[in-house]
């Protein structure tokens, strides 16, 4: 039996360039009872995070399929050419995929993972997309309840194969850490992340507060620090102007963020559209950090009562949460404990649970 990933083209299954649903993929693949098993197809890379389940797909431009469509097809070309009949394929955040896997091939079980909202993607903005996308899988895996809602908005059978699987991560310390005073944004430097919102305040409060740090860890293309956008350009300028305060890392790896978590004593996630899941609030929060968030989307039911979260976000509201953090040391540490002690997004339970759902498609359909 093999259990077969498709990742979007655009992602690259590296260290030093995975983004959410690479490192998604890379941390139930961690507990997975089913490692023997899997197959993951995406873009080529040199350095694969796991290299003996990996298929690197190198994109020939004469093929005249777009790069979605041609990695799919070259997926299905390696599995068909096998014995084994009992295969799942597990598609990623590319639902227009799956009406192409179903009529190229009927016989193995498809599953759909949503990291973003359903009615904003290629596929299944109509709910007549997402009523045909739910008749041909077996499941649908959606990062919070609010992608759940989004996905099964006008739908009323079937709704049994949609479930919530929250993304999950690792907690790497033991014990709650020694913080420092240290701020942090981690997110890609364009707008609807907030990122202005971030500088903006900092830029605003900084020379009140001296012994503080503010760091910002991002770039406008993830796994990339030299292309920017004149947006991305102009706001690390900005930032930048700020002095020996401001620490501008660009993009890093997961290694070098969680550090930086470790040791930061507030996290500020000021989003302005509508965050899916919100990875930084889970992994903030198995950091033990502060948390100020934009009460948008997913990221309510990730940090719930555990951190302050700000309807409807702008500049006073944002300046108003963190100088309250920054002036009562008992209030931040307060939200620390809460962060440090309530985080439940652990890679391992939803591994678990991933598998579970898993079993049951194998029992149903072998």
């Amino acid at each position: 039996m093999k259990i077969n990933i498709l990742l979007p083209y655009k992602e690259i299954f590296a260290e030093d360039k995975a983004s959410s649903v690479s490192i998604t993929v890379k941390n139930n693949l961690k507990y997975t009872k089913f490692f023997k098993n899997i197959q993951i197809f995406g873009q080529e890379t040199k350095n694969p995070i796991v290299s003996k389940n990996f298929f690197g797909i190198k994109y020939l431009f004469w093929s005249l399929k777009s790069k979605n469509y041609y990695l799919a097809s070259q997926m299905l070309k390696i599995i068909t050419k096998t014995m084994d009949v009992n295969q799942i394929i597990e598609i990623h955040n590319r639902p227009y995929l799956i009406n192409y896997i179903f009529k190229k091939n009927k016989n193995f079980p498809l599953s759909l993972f949503l990291h973003n909202d359903p009615k904003e993607m290629k596929g299944s903005k109509s709910s007549t997309e997402r009523k045909k996308i739910l008749e041909r899988c077996a499941s649908i895996y959606c990062v919070s309840n609010f992608i759940k809602n989004q996905f099964l908005d006008g739908i009323t059978y079937n709704q049994h194969k949609v479930h919530v699987l929250h993304n999950g991560v690792h907690r790497k310390l033991k014990e709650f850490p020694l913080k420092k005073k240290e701020i942090l944004f981690v997110g890609r430097i364009v707008p609807e992340k907030g990122v202005g919102l971030y500088i903006d305040v900092i830029t605003n409060i900084a020379k009140e507060f001296p012994d503080w740090n503010f760091g910002l860890i991002g770039s406008f293309k993830l796994g990339d620090n030299n292309q920017n956008d004149v947006y991305s350009q102009e706001k690390i300028n900005k930032f930048k102007k700020i002095g020996k305060q401001a620490k501008f890392y660009g993009f890093k790896k997961q290694t070098f963020v969680y550090k930086k978590m470790k040791d930061a004593s507030i996290i500020i996630i000021p989003s302005l559209w509508k965050e899916p899941f919100g990875l930084v609030a889970a992994e903030a929060m198995s950091n033990g950090i502060a948390i100020i968030a934009s009460s948008v989307g997913g990221l309510p039911e990730i940090i719930k009562e555990n951190g302050i979260l700000i309807e409807k976000i702008n500049f006073i509201k944002l300046r108003s949460a963190l100088l309250e953090l920054l002036n009562n040391k008992k209030i931040r540490l307060s939200f620390q404990k809460k962060s440090w002690d309530n985080f439940e997004f652990s890679a391992l339970k939803s591994s678990e649970k991933l598998d579970n759902y898993r079993q049951q498609i194998i029992q149903d359909l072998f």
